[in-house]
């Protein structure tokens, strides 16, 4: 039998009981499917009631069982409240999945202090409720993994989303306070990040926008089931403290961690049309209703951008694989050098 990981001990293979918060549309519903395909128990957490009755459906198509919570994010008692309902249905949790966000797509002169707010409690504060209400039940069992969904935005701001990019880098110090705490206290509760690029979901036509069109992913953008994909992976191997999705992310974290100045510039000149797509807004936006309500239907996890999203990765297959390719390329090496010494003599 194979050997699991240490850090793997506390996360069986098959079977988890998982919490993906955001799970009625996006990235959200997408993960809560991967999860569902290896036969784990997901409990649904979000707002909308016809986007968590379509993914409870799908959870149960895919092999999982489903748990819905209907429940706002921005409300700590709601958060716990939820969280302990999980644990009667399903006995405790293994994973929590920090997904649920709110934006605006606006100048930053345009968004009101109550917008503003209501952005940073959704997307920041719904993270914060969401862990600690994970912790109350992982801690006491000293096992359990919080994995939070991160954005190249956690560390490259961007015009027109400066509530989304503030809260996106305010949960990447917060997560990384708290693993340090972890780590010090010989806690085997695990906490990840993993750093998304552009997606291909329907936050584009719900997202409060006062824009003079409609608001656009900038490209390239990838399909839902990349992050989904990561997610996963992420879930069953917390110890790395941080995954980077797609090839974008990579190239945005590792220019702005080197000229960051220059893409002030290159941002200031392109980030405006980036984001702006041609028609007008399909209608009212979510940031205090749920959208599947105003509007009357289930969204599901893609956007209106299937055309030309990808549909895989390959940073995001290595990033995974980096264990598998690093022994291949150690095994090549090897085999190189030892045919250039058998040369040399």
């Amino acid at each position: 039998m194979p050997v699991r990981k240490p850090w793997e001990e506390a996360l069986p293979k098959r079977g988890r009981a998982v919490v993906v918060t955001g799970a009625s549309g996006g990235v959200g519903r997408a993960a809560a499917r991967a999860f569902a395909a290896r036969g784990d128990r997901v409990a649904l957490l979000a707002r909308g009631r016809e986007g968590l009755a379509a993914a409870a459906d799908e959870v149960q198509r895919a092999g999982g069982e489903a748990l819905v919570v209907t429940v706002d994010m921005a409300d700590a008692k709601a958060v716990e409240d939820a969280a302990q309902k999980v644990v009667d249905a399903f006995g405790h949790i293994d994973v929590w999945v920090n997904n649920a966000f709110a934006g605006i797509f606006a100048p930053f002169t345009e968004i009101t202090p109550d917008e503003f707010r209501r952005v940073t409690e959704v997307t920041y504060l719904g993270y914060v409720f969401g862990t600690r209400a994970a912790l109350r039940h992982m801690l006491p069992r000293d096992r359990g993994t919080i994995v939070q969904v991160g954005s190249a935005l956690a560390y490259r701001g961007v015009p027109l989303q400066s509530a989304y990019c503030g809260a996106k880098h305010a949960i990447q110090g917060f997560n990384e306070s708290l693993r340090c705490e972890l780590l010090r206290d010989g806690s085997r509760v695990r906490t990840t990040m993993v750093q998304m690029p552009a997606l291909n979901t329907p936050q584009f036509d719900w997202v409060l926008s006062r824009m003079p069109g409609r608001a656009r992913p900038v490209a390239p953008v990838y399909q839902p089931e990349v992050a989904a994909r990561a997610i996963v992976h992420a879930a069953g191997h917390a110890r790395r403290r941080e995954y980077w999705v797609g090839g974008s992310t990579v190239a945005t974290l590792m220019a702005n961690a080197v000229v960051p100045g220059f893409l002030d510039r290159y941002l200031a000149r392109t980030g405006f049309d980036a984001q702006h797509d041609e028609g007008e807004a399909e209608g009212p936006a979510n940031l205090w209703t749920p959208a599947d309500g105003l509007r009357g239907r289930d969204f599901g996890a893609h956007g209106r951008f299937d055309g030309e999203a990808c549909a895989g990765s390959p940073q995001e297959w290595l990033s995974r694989h980096r264990g598998r390719v690093g022994r291949v390329v150690a095994v090549g090496v090897g085999v190189l050098t030892a045919r250039w010494l058998g040369r040399r003599l």
